[in-house]
């Protein structure tokens, strides 16, 4: 037995087998859960039918666009009826505003960043409340990074947008809580994921962060899953608003 099972919880953010969404979904599926993974377009679908073999599984969500969330949402509750959580992994900013200085950031890109990475994490918990998508009790988890605290090489407005992030956790866990619904995030250590490698000095970046480790040895796709999996298990009921860092002790320094 798992403890997650007959749990569906909902999986939004996989690019590749290297994703923490992708992750976090393994270790979940072997602790019983059933999972529904979103994908943001066409493109993005075939990546992810590469690792998920069942159609019905996929569903197409946006979350820059609150009609396509609500569209998903809908999708997902006629298909398989309420759930009892949802990983929210979605971030985005210009590429060319990960590198360098922070004075390089445009307004446009600061507000496509925010609205990407951070403002989607209230819409898409506002979208599952509304349509009563969601179980009592749920799940809510995000993934944020150190860069949110300290000004890390080249992270820049992403940083900032996963500050608000964690701003947003905590004001949901909030309000949510009385519809039984716990909202918390993960701090993830760095690895070579799709979303690194677009940040400038990106190489450097994990060297440092391997050397910073207790142990000398880099965080796993497994045990950052597997924190995920406790924090959508009823082992976690406790656990309100908070950032839980599996980066194997980074940010001790």
């Amino acid at each position: 037995m798992g403890i997650l099972d007959n749990k569906k919880i909902i999986v939004m953010g996989v690019a590749n087998k290297r994703s923490i969404a992708w992750g976090c979904a393994q270790e979940m599926t072997k602790q019983g859960a059933e999972v529904i993974y979103t994908y943001q377009n066409e493109r993005m679908k075939k990546s992810v039918s590469r690792l998920v073999n069942n159609d019905d599984q996929l569903i197409e969500c946006d979350v820059s666009s609150d009609e396509s969330i609500n569209d998903a949402f809908s999708k997902i509750k006629e298909r398989f009826g309420k759930v009892d959580g949802i990983v929210h992994a979605i971030a985005y900013a210009k590429k060319e505003e990960l590198a360098g200085s922070i004075l390089s950031t445009t307004r446009a890109g600061y507000s496509l960043a925010q609205d990407v990475s951070a403002y989607s994490l209230l819409a898409v918990t506002k979208s599952a409340h509304d349509l009563d998508l969601l179980n009592n009790p749920a799940s809510i988890v995000t993934l944020t990074y150190f860069g949110s605290e300290r000004a890390i090489p080249s992270y820049n407005v992403m940083g900032v947008a996963k500050a608000a992030l964690e701003a947003n956790v905590r004001y949901l866990a909030r309000d949510m809580g009385e519809f039984g619904v716990r909202v918390n995030a993960i701090s993830a250590g760095a690895m070579k994921t799709l979303a690194v490698t677009g940040i400038g000095g990106h190489s450097d970046l994990l060297k440092v962060s391997k050397e910073r480790t207790v142990d000398n040895k880099s965080v796993t796709l497994e045990e950052i899953g597997g924190t995920c999996a406790f924090l959508m298990s009823g082992l976690s009921t406790g656990v309100v608003g908070d950032v839980i860092y599996v980066d194997k002790g980074v940010h001790l320094i």
